[in-house]
């Protein structure tokens, strides 16, 4: 049965076709395939217009969203930094309003300089260098064709990047030779704090062999993949954490591993179309098409046999591979290594040993620490442990979240007085189970549903959640609603404006209701809100990939520290619209790692009324996932810095429904930096972890911002960092952390870590630790009379 062809997302482009080093286990000069000698050295003026047009061609035919372009060899600084200009600002022009470009650039490093990093600055191109370790493990392959060794001129590279252009430097590329001592190896790499490192087997196949037994390299991952995780996985490791996805039914983030259809393309210097370039280790011509950008469209080359074999998945592998017990993990490996003479690449990966070890390797880990992990898989603790969170992560907390809400939703409604609503919400649940979790999911349901559990409040409001119920799943029901404080409230929905009356009767239909009170009677239509001047509904702030509920109307608000604002006029909505969208593009450009879990967690601002000193003010609530309350700060940097903040206390308290991670018997009083009086151990861990953020914050913040301001960032990551490891240190030494706590503890101690040997201004450093003296001067002060 013939498929719709994947349209493709990654597009590698051979900028230049030769190279300045001479490493001996290149694909490109040292394999099968010998076309680059007959290819232009550079890839002409116009045949990069063609390219980028091919590319926007495709992004609009099918839709897509964003697009990743990899410039590369060869060495692709050989085209020079004007022509890397020109051909960065047509990939821009091109997909300009069309769909967003991600930009980068792979090098050996030889040739970066301060006029290629500023070139990179302007057109915002991430960079990624070549290195295979320490410089022996280095000087093996990667040398001048004389035998000179390149690793000074790469380390002067990674380090102008990592001092000067934090911001480009994506990550580094590793060719495994076993010959190498693996944690060497991976010291190397980790002192120079890359964001990412790929770990790349040797291009073989079983033609022609790798120089060493197969096996072997999965027994010198292995090693490296036992100290990365006993480090707290200090930097993303590609090959790691798509084993750990794939196992746990998730996408996988390389082509090597995994069963996903494969999406990338390459384009020579002379707009000839290649599959992936890897293939050329096999024979001479291998990744060929036929095709060329001047001719033939994308879609073409997409239906090409060569292309569509690569996306079956487990129909296209070999009966061995098939019924392999680790096949949706490993995924065959690589295509190209699987290629033999006669079968072609109906074979496993000639690595096939090596990478059953590794995967199983993997996969034992994840159970051992599973079993101790119950609801939460260890790839998603780890993650979250180090302060961040993937959109995956975050969806895990959620299904925590909603098996709680449930559970209270059972407790609440089963012993009920208000029968019609019980009977009416299990009737949601059997025909429109997702609508049911969509009501449940307001923050607020779990914040009543404990006061009635409590004997604080009445359960009628059960009728409210049922009315809000009915009304998404269109269905028609008649129930009877209390009102509150003259208004008639429907969670999440808004509330409507009744005066004074006790009970209202609620007539439901598909997104609209009606009320009757007495001789009175109102009608909303939710697609038409101002049609009723009583109804105020739940407005909403929407950003690019984010859109939270501003929900400044429900019943329950009242449960964070501070006071909550009332209803907002337009001035002060378009005020939050504004500065919500400053923030979210500001959180999405300079700091990428906390945007996944907000995005896929934040549901709800709760406008607080603004404090009476005018400090900045914000909260969250423990029974609340998914909702922050603050009041309006004064700009838009201080908005990103307290969602980010405040959506760590969101992240823990989902992650202590889950685990255990203190004994909740000890009574101990501990300092904690940025509280005036002592704090239990839970109230010590929560604001621990928030300030990893905060410290994180700043750190990025010093070198983004100017002057006296890039000086106030300097001061606050220099204090923070400090006081946050100091506090991860008295929780290590509380004792009275379970051994999951120490397992939490210890990532974010691994995450702070070298974060305390970044330099910062002399003048900051001392700034910070006066202030951080004065606060623990104070706070002793307070303590010892007794009124912290």
């Amino acid at each position: 049965m013939s498929r719709p062809a994947v349209p493709f997302r990654q597009f590698v482009i051979k900028i230049a076709s030769r190279c300045d080093l001479a490493c001996d286990h290149c694909y490109v000069y040292e394999h099968a395939d010998q076309s680059w000698r007959r290819r232009p050295v550079v890839m002409a003026d116009e045949t990069m217009a063609s390219t980028a047009g091919r590319i926007s061609e495709h992004a609009r035919r099918h839709r897509l969203t964003r697009v990743s372009v990899v410039l590369h060899g060869g060495e692709p600084l050989l085209a020079g930094p004007e022509r890397l200009g020109r051909f960065a600002d047509e990939l821009t022009r091109s997909l300009d309003g069309v769909c967003e470009l991600e930009l980068k650039i792979h090098t050996n490093g030889v040739l970066l300089d301060a006029e290629f990093c500023d070139l990179f600055s302007s057109r915002g191109v991430k960079v990624g260098i070549s290195l295979d370790g320490d410089r022996i493990a280095n000087d093996r392959h990667r040398k001048y064709a004389n035998g000179r060794s390149s690793y000074d001129k790469v380390i002067r590279a990674v380090t102008l990047l990592r001092e000067r252009y934090p911001s480009l430097y994506s990550g580094l590329l590793c060719t495994i030779d076993i010959a190498n001592d693996p944690v060497t190896v991976y010291e190397a790499l980790a002192e120079l704090e890359p964001p990412r490192v790929d770990f790349l087997l040797p291009h073989a196949t079983w033609d022609q062999p790798p120089p060493s037994d197969p096996a072997a390299y999965g027994d010198w991952l292995i090693q490296i993949f036992d100290r990365w995780l006993a480090d707290g996985r200090p930097m993303s490791v590609r090959m790691f954490e798509s084993a750990l996805r794939t196992l746990a039914n998730k996408s996988s983030l390389t082509e090597s591993l995994g069963l996903e259809p494969s999406d990338l393309v390459v384009i020579e210097t002379d707009g000839s179309y290649e599959q992936a370039d890897s293939l050329k280790t096999a024979f001479d011509g291998a990744p060929a098409t036929g095709f060329d950008v001047e001719r033939h469209a994308l879609d073409v080359v997409a239906a090409h046999p060569g292309i569509t074999g690569r996306q079956t998945g487990l129909e296209g592998l070999g009966e061995q591979c098939q019924n392999c017990p680790v096949v949706s993990s490993c995924g065959g490996g690589l295509y190209a290594h699987r290629y033999r003479t006669g079968s072609g690449f109906l074979n496993p990966s000639v690595y096939c040993a090596g990478l059953l070890r590794l995967i199983t390797h993997i996969q034992d880990t994840v159970r051992a620490i599973d079993r101790t992990a119950h609801s939460l898989p260890p790839s998603d603790f780890i993650e979250l442990a180090s302060g961040y969170g993937s959109a995956e992560s975050i969806a895990r907390l959620e299904e925590g979240q909603q098996s709680l809400r449930r559970t209270l939703l059972a407790s609440v409604g089963g012993a009920s007085d208000s029968l019609d609503a019980w009977r009416l919400l299990t009737l949601i649940d059997s025909e429109a189970r997702p609508v049911l979790d969509t009501t449940l999911a307001h923050p607020y349901m779990r914040v009543w549903a404990m006061r009635c559990l409590k004997g604080d409040v009445d359960d009628g409001h059960l009728s409210a959640f049922a009315a809000v119920a009915a009304i998404r799943a269109g269905v028609r029901a008649v129930l009877r609603v209390p009102v509150r404080n003259g208004a008639l409230h429907l969670p999440s929905l808004g509330l409507l404006d009744v005066g004074g009356a006790a009970e209202a009767t609620v007539e439901t239909g598909e997104r609209r209701f009606s009320v009757r009170i007495g001789g009175r009677g109102w009608f909303v239509d939710l697609d038409a809100p101002g049609d009723s001047p009583a109804w105020s509904p739940v407005r909403h702030l929407a950003a690019e990939g984010l859109t939270v509920a501003l929900d400044d109307v429900d019943l329950y608000r009242d449960c964070h520290q501070y006071p909550p604002a009332e209803r907002l006029d337009d001035r002060h909505l378009d005020r939050w619209a504004t500065m919500f969208d400053e923030a979210w593009r500001l959180i999405r450009r300079d700091h990428p790692m906390y945007a996944p879990a907000l995005a896929a967690g934040l549901g709800t601002l709760m406008p607080l009324a603004p404090h009476p000193e005018g400090s900045e003010i914000s909260s969250t609530a423990r029974d609340a996932f998914g909702a922050v309350a603050a009041a309006l700060p004064g700009d838009a940097t201080s908005l990103a810095l307290l969602l980010i903040h405040e959506f760590q206390h969101v992240k823990l308290g989902a992650i202590l429904d889950i685990h255990s991670l203190y004994d909740p018997k000890d009574t101990g009083l501990y300092y904690a930096p940025w509280r005036r009086d002592p704090r239990p151990l839970e109230g010590l861990l929560q604001g621990t972890y928030a300030h990893l953020a905060v410290a994180d914050f700043w750190r990025v913040r010093r070198l983004l911002d100017r002057d006296e301001a890039a000086h106030r960032a300097a001061v606050a990551f220099a204090r923070w960092r400090t006081l946050t490891a100091d506090a991860i240190g008295t929780l290590a030494g509380s004792g009275a952390l379970t051994e999951r706590g120490e397992q939490f503890v210890g990532i974010m101690r691994e995450t702070v870590r070298p974060w305390l040997a970044e330099p910062v201004p002399a003048a900051a450093e001392r700034e910070a630790r006066e202030a951080a003296a004065a606060h623990k001067a104070e706070w002793s002060r307070g303590v010892n009379a007794g009124h912290p």
